[in-house]
């Protein structure tokens, strides 16, 4: 699936459209970085003030795992319907960063922030900060390059694995977090409970 390969104008294109999420997380009022005053490349406890406020956590494996899934999105858009003609297929990493983007300004509302307290493992949760924020959509971006560059099973186990890694530690992943804030579960819920923090 290596058809989406991104040139230096669509690199430029998802820069931008990251640079404008980063614009539209301030404007919000969202911190720069953590309010605690310095930068952590790990936080690992996600019940903590620190919780999405450094460059990574357990739940940056969720933004990378978005990498694939949003590649296999893009390579159905363009490569096997050919949606916007022949030429389209060089959009894929600009529309990832889009949805990426438009994902990070949407968790940062209060609405769903709330949402995120209420039913989900990140009792804590106050949202991310800028870098967070930015990081998350690297994440992604990373997760894109790998999908474009390994074969598909690879890409496939290799999300199994990131998955199966944040719930073991973590009682929480991507899937269990979609799970939880569209459905919520009482005995997931109960779990995740009793196995609160992290590493």
């Amino acid at each position: 699936m290596g058809l989406l390969k991104p040139n230096k104008t669509t690199i430029l294109v998802s820069i931008a459209i990251a640079a404008v999420a980063v614009g539209i997380l301030l404007a919000m009022g969202r911190p720069p970085i953590c309010e605690c005053g310095y930068v952590k490349l790990w936080h690992g406890n996600i019940n903590s003030m620190g919780n999405s406020q450094h460059i990574a956590d357990w739940y940056t494996p969720s933004h990378i795992i978005h990498g694939p899934i949003f590649y296999a999105l893009v390579w159905l858009l363009f490569a096997k319907w050919k949606l916007g003609g022949e030429g389209a297929v060089k959009w894929g990493l600009p529309l990832a960063v889009l949805l990426e983007a438009a994902w990070e300004v949407l968790e940062n509302t209060q609405m769903v922030i709330d949402r995120f307290r209420s039913v989900t493992a990140n009792w804590g949760y106050s949202g991310d900060s800028v870098l967070n924020s930015f990081a998350d959509i690297g994440w992604m971006a990373f997760g894109f390059y790998l999908a474009m560059r390994l074969p598909v099973k690879v890409t496939i186990v290799g999300a199994i694995i990131l998955e199966a890694l944040a719930a073991w530690v973590v009682r929480d992943g991507l899937t269990l977090t979609v799970i939880m804030l569209l459905f919520p579960i009482d005995a997931i819920a109960d779990w995740q409970a009793a196995g609160a923090g992290g590493a």
